[in-house]
């Protein structure tokens, strides 16, 4: 760990009024992103990504990492106030955070979400920057059979663990897989998929194909449910909550951080499932789990933490392996490569420029996120209640800008709102959107090095196998893969006898 660098980064991100003041921007733009219900960190990070072209790599990329910070915070403000959760990682914090809002504690509530989830946010981001490096060095051993079976790996978890259906999530994937196969091929240069277009023969440019994804998905579903959505008046009171009360809840946090950090490092996973795995957790161990549920701080303060750990946790495989932790860091990963940076252990090496002020934005966005939280929640309250009549065709805008800006081409604008569309039916009939996602970005690198292995092998499967670090990770794939079909036949199995016996009692 080069401390020298680090401290050298801290010095210029915390005191350079430039760096401070995109990271505040960042920070209090996710969080605005966050609470209102329908957008998430994903969307957030995606749209924005293209006007950070002309910046600074550097503030462009604290720009982005404050938005993903405030964004997993922010959801929870909605999630409480509403029940409605501002993104996927804060539906835990619904189950007992908008019970304490009814209750009249919802200023109590968010102000211990707010200490959370700073609290997640910093422990996760320390980890980052101190395991990083030390990750990084191992990963240089790497080569092409090890980054296949790690893609496999990446792949694997995520089409099993992103819905109730594995072959769902398997239909999902292989569309994303087909979308990274238009245009030139790699290693031959010949074209493919393009249907005689010449605008195809560069392929599905990542950031519309994203912003398809996250942004025109969620505007067709903000227009069907644009009238049912529920709106609010609170006056958010006593936000921050007593010394003792941070106590009773400090072991849960401390638990809660440790587990969010270690399900972000696992590629495909991510801030949603840290949260609901802190709050399953947190009511495992407590001496009186039956309050669960009916609005207490340890409920709302284990998913908070929970999920905000799991940012800094999911920086770690993207930064030293190349490989995303969840939607937030693939958009993250696209934009490093943008920028012309290719995450992976060499770029540690070779621009350490870039790595450390990262670490530094990381933990500096923390610090930030209380202060603009606790500052201005009754500000955020009021920002939920905006019409979605009026926003939804600022969602709409903002996706025909954001995917146009890339090339500055209308062929684009077209792909994103085709992508859009058949993101909205798949999401409509059950389809897990995660593993296209992560299919656009670790289909190239499973197919490159795929390819390269065998050449090296001269076409004989077995270097996967004989190679200890690519044989572990396949193996472990098809592990994950194999139990978690066994899990989700034996849950489906189960609802269907619980379904069968409501029925049955409904007759009787």
């Amino acid at each position: 760990m080069q401390f020298d660098l680090l401290f050298e980064a801290f010095g210029k991100v915390m005191f350079h009024p430039a760096n401070f003041f995109f990271v505040f921007i960042g920070v209090t733009a996710g969080i605005i992103v966050g609470a209102l219900p329908g957008l998430t960190a994903t969307m957030g990070v995606a749209l924005l990504i293209p006007f950070t072209f002309g910046m600074d790599p550097v503030q462009g990329l604290l720009m982005l990492l404050g938005i993903f910070s405030g964004g997993i915070y922010g959801g929870s403000i909605s999630a409480i106030l509403i029940g409605v959760p501002g993104t996927p990682s804060a539906a835990a914090t619904v189950l007992d955070g908008h019970i304490m809002g009814k209750k009249g504690l919802a200023g109590k509530a968010i102000g211990m979400a707010t200490i959370a989830s700073f609290f997640g946010g910093t422990l996760g981001a320390l980890i980052m920057t101190f395991c990083s490096p030390q990750i990084a060095k191992m990963a240089l051993k790497f080569g092409p059979p090890e980054f296949f079976a790690l893609a496999f790996f990446g792949l694997g978890i995520i089409i099993t663990v992103s819905g109730k259906s594995i072959l769902k999530g398997l239909i999902s994937g292989i569309f994303g897989l087909m979308i990274t196969m238009i245009g030139f091929d790699p290693l031959s240069g010949a074209p493919r998929l393009t249907f005689g277009s010449i605008e195809l023969l560069g392929g599905i440019t990542f950031i519309p194909a994203l912003i398809g994804l996250f942004g025109y998905s969620q505007v067709f579903q903000g227009i069907e449910k644009i009238l049912t959505l529920p709106s609010i008046k609170s006056e958010v009171k006593n936000i921050i909550p007593k010394l003792r009360e941070i106590k009773s809840v400090f072991k849960t946090m401390l638990k809660s951080a440790g587990i969010g950090t270690f399900i972000g490092a696992v590629p495909g996973t991510g801030c949603d499932v840290a949260a609901f795995v802190s709050y399953g957790e947190a009511r495992r161990s407590s001496k009186n789990p039956e309050k669960f549920g009916t609005g207490i701080l340890e409920g709302v303060a284990a998913p908070e933490t929970g999920n905000n750990a799991a940012t800094g946790g999911a920086m770690i495989p993207m930064l030293t392996l190349g490989v995303p932790g969840d939607a937030v860091t693939a958009v993250l990963m696209g934009a490093l490569t943008i920028h012309n940076f290719q995450p992976g252990p060499l770029l540690f090496r070779d621009h350490p420029e870039v790595v450390y002020p990262i670490f530094a934005g990381m933990i500096l966005a923390q610090f930030v996120m209380l202060g603009v939280g606790l500052a201005g929640l009754r500000f955020f309250a009021r920002i939920i209640n905006i019409d979605r009549r009026v926003l939804t065709p600022i969602i709409f805008l903002l996706c025909v800008v954001g995917s146009y800006v890339m090339r500055f081409s209308f062929f684009d604008v077209g792909v994103s709102l085709i992508i859009g569309i058949i993101a909205y039916f798949m999401n409509y009939y059950g389809f897990p959107g995660s593993p296209i996602l992560l299919a656009l970005i670790l289909g190239p690198m499973a197919e490159q090095n795929l390819r390269r292995s065998l050449i090296i092998s001269h076409g004989d499967p077995l270097i996967f196998f004989t190679r200890p670090i690519s044989a572990a990770f396949i193996i472990i794939g098809i592990f994950v893969i194999i139990t978690s079909y066994y899990r989700i036949k034996k849950a489906m199995e189960r609802e269907e006898r619980m379904a069968a016996v409501a029925a049955k009692e409904k007759i009787d």
